[in-house]
């Protein structure tokens, strides 16, 4: 079995992870956490998203948060912005790396973003001519790839059709979302071979939801077939605000644990992204989601109980 040497994480957890949080984060909180996770060594760092705060109102003020990075923090920075209003608004807060969302699934796309998946990908062209002109560097996102709440079973033959297109038009990167968490090993692992004959596997990213505790047996099984780019999110946040019964992103913290298990480089450094667990956590007033950091709670709290006079 050959897996790749090192692997590239892109912490979702700021975005991904805090829009479907009860709590809304303050601006101040996001960039510590933001500054946290990067201080922890990640490269790649989804900071937020520029949409209609009705909709998704703990994403509100993202311009603000990128205006209080440090910039060498900024400079490893992405956002989400679906539509052409959005784009603007990234780009004039000085975003270089901008994600565009379309889905496998049209009754998703439907209720995601309020229009099928052709007219998703017309926006995406739109975007791409704009991102060439302003030298952003695109990243597409597809949703639903292993299947769709209200549609069931996705085809893998329909979710290559979309990655060509989105490959086609320019995105530098397209993320393969299992939105619900619904894949298997086997059925991920498939889907990811099928899409690497039509698109550069390079170009690829896998994106796994924990709904079913299949999201970490998903990502080896993706590694497997050289796969080396995966989304993840910090302390297992997160969810979609449009996909019922959707859980949190697989745990970076599990990631990688277990990709240092395999000696597979990452460049993060696992105590420092546990600590920027903890801070967020506690924060929302929740446990972390996460085996790796439950694991830590659990040694510490024993560990604490054997010291005469530690509570």
């Amino acid at each position: 079995m050959t897996i790749p040497q090192r692997v590239r994480l892109v912490e979702v957890g700021p975005r991904d992870g805090l829009q479907n949080e009860a709590v809304a984060a303050p601006v101040a909180v996001r960039v510590r956490l933001i500054e946290m996770l990067a201080e922890a060594g990640l490269q790649n760092i989804e900071a937020g998203s520029f949409v209609p705060e009705k909709l998704i109102p703990q994403m509100a003020q993202t311009g603000a948060v990128l205006a209080a990075l440090k910039p060498h923090v900024r400079a490893r920075i992405s956002v989400l912005a679906p539509n052409s209003r959005g784009f603007t608004d990234a780009v004039a807060a000085g975003a270089k790396e901008i994600a565009i969302l379309t889905a496998a699934s049209e009754s998703f796309s439907q209720r995601n973003m309020n229009c099928g998946i052709a007219e998703s990908l017309e926006r995406a062209r739109a975007l791409a001519s704009a991102a060439r002109i302003s030298d952003i560097r695109l990243r597409g996102y597809i949703s639903c790839v292993l299947g769709c709440p209200f549609e069931g079973h996705v085809e893998a033959e329909r979710v290559a059709e979309i990655a060509v297109e989105l490959h086609r038009l320019g995105c530098d990167e397209i993320s393969l979302g299992d939105t619900i968490g619904v894949g298997t090993p086997l059925a991920a692992r498939g889907l990811v071979e099928r899409v690497a004959k039509d698109v550069p596997l390079p170009r690829l990213a896998g994106h796994f939801h924990d709904t079913y505790g299949q999201a970490l047996a998903n990502v080896f099984a993706c590694l497997e077939t050289g796969l080396a780019v995966f989304d993840c999110s910090v302390a297992g946040l997160g969810g979609c605000p449009f996909a019922p019964g959707a859980t949190g992103n697989v745990s970076t913290e599990d990631v990688v644990y277990m990709l240092n298990g395999c000696g597979v480089e990452t460049g993060v450094d696992l105590d420092r992204l546990l600590d920027a667990g903890d801070f967020i956590c506690k924060f929302l007033g929740q446990p972390p989601r996460g085996r790796v950091a439950l694991a830590r709670a659990a040694r510490e709290g024993a560990l604490r109980a054997c010291v005469p006079g530690q509570r």
